[in-house]
């Protein structure tokens, strides 16, 4: 006889299928890979291990909301390292839902000691090899739709600037989502995530991986790639992601009684009383401090009222003592350069960390604090295709910036030596010419203030580790009081060549003056030759002349360095680009693309490119002879400087600032 249960225990029974369904439901599997070329066994020591792993990640999720847990175990060859994160939309219990489940799964699917699972809500991998903060791309899963849209060239120009877009909030915050307008009004949705242990350049070589699948993958209106380190999805009229989960909504109002209301009233009466007896009190206080800072002057080191920015400026600030010590006193076996701003020199901090110090001239009169507040300013202009500037020493009549030490020299170093230039195959020359123009792109459009660089050229271009492209000197005008305006300037600082003529004339600078700049070096790392001192032959020319001339006349792989004709790459990539190089130097400013636009030229596949008119012909190439300046326009020439090589100067630089728009957009 089968007894029935009462209310209550039936209630208690459908709430737990209930959570024991949503357990399916919201860890929604997805792929999974294992590596079979190294095993474990059922009672070996690395089982042992990766059980302890687990348990202590299954523990942080309970500790914690953070959505990222990792765990060591073990040592040798039986060692575990596991992480597992969330995405970032994802309430904290679904997170440790998903992460039980991607564990159970893994168990039963794998014994391998490396292995990674793909769910929708979790990523979880292990692995016998120390894996946190290093970016692995292998293997990679795909998952493509085949459904096209009416106009699919306009469905993946909209998708590339969505992927844009998303690219560089995911570089700070490892994880974005939005949407943007395909054809016929239907909307694409698209999401990206990094492991939150990556630093910002390695999540962007990360989902850069995964962006250069999506054309060879996915041609629909639908796509997934993912690898260990990073996943983005796209979709298009189906939102798959959520609002940023809030952790404690505000409650309801209930229906009050009356005496509630006069308690109501009440409460509300106290508390405005003892507001706005607080803020005379702090009135008063003010205005005191105030009159006591103008009776007695302040000795503060940083006399900014501000407490965030004080706080700020201080973790910037490096004793001098600190830099004398990394730069061995500033010796000339540290000099990396040397520049109309001062000497660069290498030098290396006592935790280990590289360090390259600019040591500025002594012939400024700007103030102490002025200095800690552009510093401040300048310190806050992140991007993986910027120089970092690490801090600042302000001691006497010394000046010192601190940047990240740049190891592989500049960009001239390579494109512009016949045996390193071989080093720089198409695929690295694309990823660099990219790299510039993102960088750009950040400083006139993303930045907290428009910064117009003014002396874009390859020695300004420094190359990583990895051969990543970092634009230096982005921003140093705003050190020093320059009488520039914000159209017009009647000082000329730059490198003749790379100057846009409306500027190299008549002072006039903008946006545009930057494009144009851009497009002579991008020019230069195609050809692999001097923009100014190019040669044809027996004959001298401008590198810009000799593309449009080749270009005219239909044979534009005359151009291309021959390395790189005879190589694999892409000529048509190659030759988009020198499209996108004459289009930048066009010498009607209205006619040059914008940042924004080259970058989508330069990441898109499909776009049509507009054709291009000739060049700005507005001085004679002469080889080893400085170009004079007008006297009314500047009185001084001053060498240009690398900041990774030693002794590294072009004779047509006169000076290396740049130029910001102090207006905030």
């Amino acid at each position: 006889m089968i007894a029935l249960a009462s209310p209550g225990s039936s209630l208690f029974i459908i709430c737990i299928f209930i959570i024991c369904s949503n357990s399916v439901v919201l860890s929604d599997y997805y792929n999974h890979r294992c590596d079979y070329n190294v095993n474990y066994t059922d009672n070996g020591v690395f089982k042992t291990n990766l059980d302890t792993a687990q348990a202590a990640l299954i523990e942080a999720t309970k500790a914690n909301n953070s959505g990222f847990y990792t765990a060591s175990e073990g040592e040798g060859s039986d060692q575990v390292h596991a992480l597992v994160y969330c995405r970032d939309d994802m309430q904290p219990d679904i997170c440790r839902i998903c992460v039980k489940d991607s564990m159970n799964k893994l168990k039963d699917s794998c014994q391998t000691k490396k292995a990674c699972i793909w769910y929708d809500e979790c990523v979880l991998r292990y692995s016998n090899a120390f894996i946190f903060g290093k970016v692995e791309t292998t293997p990679l899963v795909v998952r493509p739709n085949q459904l096209n849209v009416s106009d699919m060239e306009q469905f993946n120009t909209n998708l590339e600037v969505l992927m844009d877009r998303l690219e560089r909030r995911a570089e700070q915050d490892k994880f974005s989502s939005g949407n943007n307008t395909g054809p016929n009004s239907r909307t694409i949705y698209a999401l990206m995530q990094c492991s939150p242990d990556l630093s910002s350049t390695g999540c962007m070589i990360c989902i850069d991986k995964l962006r250069k699948e999506v054309p060879s993958h996915c041609s629909g209106t639908e796509g997934r790639v993912l690898v260990p380190s990073c996943h983005l999805r796209y979709a298009t009229d189906v939102r798959f992601f959520n609002e940023r989960f809030i952790d404690a909504p505000p409650p309801q109002p209930g229906k009050l009684t009356s005496k509630d209301g006069h308690k109501t009233r009440t409460i509300i009466i106290v508390v405005v009383v003892i507001a706005g007896v607080v803020l005379v009190l702090l009135a008063v206080v003010g205005i005191f401090k105030r009159k006591q800072k103008q009776r007695t002057p302040s000795n503060n080191r940083f006399p900014n009222e501000n407490v965030d920015d004080m706080s700020t400026a201080k973790s910037l600030q490096f004793e001098f003592s600190t830099i004398e010590v990394a730069t061995n006193c500033f010796s000339d076996d540290n000099k990396l350069g040397q520049g109309g701003f001062g000497a660069v020199y290498k030098g290396t901090l006592q935790n280990g960390q590289e360090i390259a110090v600019k040591r500025l001239s002594r012939g400024s009169d700007q103030g102490q604090q002025e200095f800690i507040n552009e510093v401040m300013l300048v310190a806050k202009l992140q991007h993986r295709n910027l120089v970092r500037l690490l801090g600042f020493c302000f001691e006497g009549t010394e000046r010192l910036l601190i940047y990240e030490f740049v190891r592989n020299a500049s960009l001239d170093h390579f494109i512009f030596d016949s045996q390193k230039r071989s080093y720089l195959d198409w695929e690295r020359r694309y990823k660099i010419i990219g790299g510039i123009a993102r960088g750009i792109l950040y400083l006139h459009e993303d930045s907290r203030v428009r910064i117009i660089h003014r002396d874009l050229k390859a020695s300004n271009v420094l190359l990583d580790a990895e051969m990543n492209p970092k634009i230096a000197d982005f921003g140093m005008a705003r050190l020093f009081n320059l009488d520039e305006t914000q159209a017009v300037t009647s000082r000329i600082v730059g490198t003749y060549g790379y100057m846009a003529p409306e500027y190299a004339m008549y002072g006039h600078f903008s946006v545009k003056s930057d494009v144009y700049s851009f497009g002579v070096l991008a020019l230069e790392i195609l050809s692999g030759q001097k923009n100014h001192s190019f040669r044809n032959g027996e004959s001298v020319e401008d590198l810009a002349s000799f593309a449009w001339k080749n270009w005219r006349e239909g044979t534009p792989s005359n151009v291309i360095d021959p390395i790189l004709r005879n190589s694999s790459g892409s000529i048509q990539e190659m030759i988009k680009c020198i499209q996108i190089g004459l289009l930048c130097v066009q010498e009607n400013v209205a006619d040059r693309p914008n940042m924004a636009s080259v970058v989508l030229m330069l990441s898109s596949f499909s776009i049509t490119l507009a054709v291009p008119s000739q060049p700005a012909f507005f001085m004679e190439s002469r080889i080893g002879q400085e170009m004079p300046l007008s006297a009314d326009r500047t009185n001084s020439r001053a060498s240009d400087r690398s900041s990774s090589s030693k002794g590294n100067s072009d004779k047509y630089s006169i000076n290396e600032a740049s130029i910001t728009d102090p207006y905030p957009r």
